[in-house]
């Protein structure tokens, strides 16, 4: 998979591999590279007023677009994209508005250098760079990067929605072109507006004159985009849905009733346990920061089917919980409800608890120093920010953490790495920006989560689909790590001769099923099983 590399030291802008698609493209004194996909390239060129060569790259267009409009251009910009351009001896960065595509940088002895793969950075020698261990901590804390940390030392990750303008000297020049704002609109037609931003940005994702792959997990956010993707595009539309097997709860009633109401062509890819044994390491690998989901491999195979038939682009539906409102804040609203500590953290802390994760293990788990700059400060500024409504805070809180550093990044690299867009309408920037105008009461309506997202399209599906709850996907981690992933497990987790960052007493409590009251082990050797794996993979152990 082709990545980006730049080389501010030399002022040119490189592909670290043969044959990168667009190349360094020139407009005026500046050079660049990216991986861009514009999803309103037409609507660019009319406002650049037709300066644009026709069949100019993506790269090109947004590379003028910045020339001429700055960061209000890259706003209006709809799309995929990270884009590193050499401004005399600047080097720019700029990353998506919600974080699709990344990108990463650090100073070294030969000056500044970025790229989107983050082994490329590992393996400068100028960087030097070696384990993070202030990342260790906040990712058994998230299950992922919440932040511009990785855990390679020495290099960060470009935000969201930021351009970062890298100078000679080593300081930087950090501006946010784009950041949602809270502007309640007290109308009765949100369901009516939402719908139409819904039926625009699907549209725009759909691959001209090529079918279009849908992963259907049968929840209400991936049937919308079914729903909507099969009635806005004239080529075939193809469902995929993964199963544990018929003995584990799951929701293929539900996607197959989707799949049959949209006429898509269906398709169940059974994942049993020994494939996620065999491929495990090898997905882990593929991710520039590990995050602790056990449908990475299912995603990657998923990925896989895909690519088999023929398909360029997959739609998701990830986006809905994150931006309209899904279970994960309840137990933050009810923290609030009954709060009692004033401190400042308090929030900040409840949250981390909340992910209920490895964050009060710290202390027993990690054989190096358990302490380090404070973890809440990459969501106090969210929870504690400028919104009015904490129902509102707390979905920005997981947009600029979780949204753009766990679930975006993680389907667009497994897509990727086998030649496939995994688009996500839902996080389009206008149903972004829509969604904090919507009265919270709207969004968490009683007990119906995500209402207006559901009204908006409750002539689409089925109501048995608008309707229910939201259960989640059954992933059996547990009957994994004691059956096929059994002999793995043991061998990294307890092997003396990997990174000692890990006090073994513990860990052999957890494989023992000690420790907590509910069966949270398997949760939790998941997650640190995932890190080791791809510290080895990046030879940080």
């Amino acid at each position: 998979m082709p990545r980006l590399w730049a080389d501010r030291s030399a002022v040119r802008l490189l592909p670290d591999e043969p044959g990168f698609a667009t190349g360094p493209v020139r407009v005026g004194e500046l050079t660049a590279v990216g991986e861009v996909t514009l999803h309103n390239g037409r609507t660019l060129r009319a406002t650049l007023g037709g300066t644009a060569p026709d069949g100019c790259s993506d790269t090109e267009l947004l590379l003028r677009v910045w020339k001429s409009l700055g960061s209000d251009g890259l706003r209006r910009a709809d799309g995929m994209f990270v884009l590193a351009i050499a401004d005399g001896d600047d080097l720019v960065l700029v990353r998506d508005h919600v974080g699709t595509r990344t990108v990463f940088y650090g100073y070294g002895g030969a000056g500044w250098c970025a790229s989107t793969s983050l082994l490329a950075l590992r393996r400068t020698p100028s960087l030097r760079a070696g384990l993070n261990l202030d990342a260790v901590r906040s990712f058994l804390t998230f299950a992922y990067l919440p932040g511009d940390e990785t855990l390679v030392s020495g290099v960060r990750d470009v935000l969201p929605g930021r351009v970062l303008r890298l100078r000679p000297d080593a300081s930087t020049v950090d501006e946010t072109f784009w950041e949602p704002e809270e502007r309640i609109v007290a109308a009765d037609d949100h369901p009516r507006r939402l719908r139409a931003l819904l039926e625009e940005a699907t549209a725009s994702r759909l691959p001209a004159g090529e079918p279009v792959g849908v992963l259907l997990s049968g929840g209400i956010d991936s049937s919308l985009v079914t729903a909507l993707a099969a009635k806005s595009h004239d080529q075939t539309v193809r469902t995929y849905s993964i199963s544990f097997g018929s003995e584990l709860p799951n929701e293929l009633a539900y996607s197959g009733l989707v799949a049959a109401h949209c006429h898509t062509t269906h398709t169940v890819l059974a994942v049993p346990g020994e494939a996620i044994a065999s491929r495990l390491a090898e997905t882990v690998a593929l991710l520039d920061s590990p995050v602790r989901d056990p449908l990475t491999v299912p995603n990657l195979l998923l990925a896989e089917a895909a690519a088999a038939d023929g398909l360029t682009v997959v739609l998701n539906g990830e986006g809905g919980d994150p931006v309209f409102g899904g279970p994960k804040n309840l137990p933050m609203l009810i923290y609030e409800m009954h709060r009692e500590d004033t401190a400042p953290a308090a929030r900040a802390t409840a949250y981390l608890r909340s992910y209920r994760k490895c964050y009060e293990d710290l202390p027993t788990l990690l054989r190096t120093d358990g302490r380090g700059a404070p973890l809440e400060r990459f969501v106090a500024p969210y929870l504690d920010g400028p919104m009015d409504s904490l129902l509102n805070r707390l979905l920005h809180c997981n947009l600029r953490t979780k949204g753009a550093h766990h679930i975006l990044t993680k389907v667009e690299r497994l897509t990727a790495a086998r030649g496939l867009q995994g688009r996500s309408p839902l996080f389009a920037p206008a149903v972004v920006d829509h969604a904090f105008t919507v009265p919270p009461r709207l969004k968490l309506h009683g007990t119906s989560e995500k209402w207006v997202l559901k009204e908006a399209v409750r002539d689409l599906l089925p109501r048995t689909i608008v309707d229910r709850p939201k259960s989640g996907m059954r992933v059996p981690v547990q009957q994994w790590l004691t059956g096929p992933l059994r002999t793995l497990t043991h061998e990294v987790l307890l092997d003396r001769r990997s990174h000692p960052l890990f006090d073994v007493r513990t860990v052999r409590s957890w494989l023992r099923g000690e420790g907590a009251l509910l069966p949270r082990q398997g949760g939790k050797l998941w997650l640190v099983l995932t890190l080791e794996l791809w510290l080895r993979a990046y030879d940080l152990v």
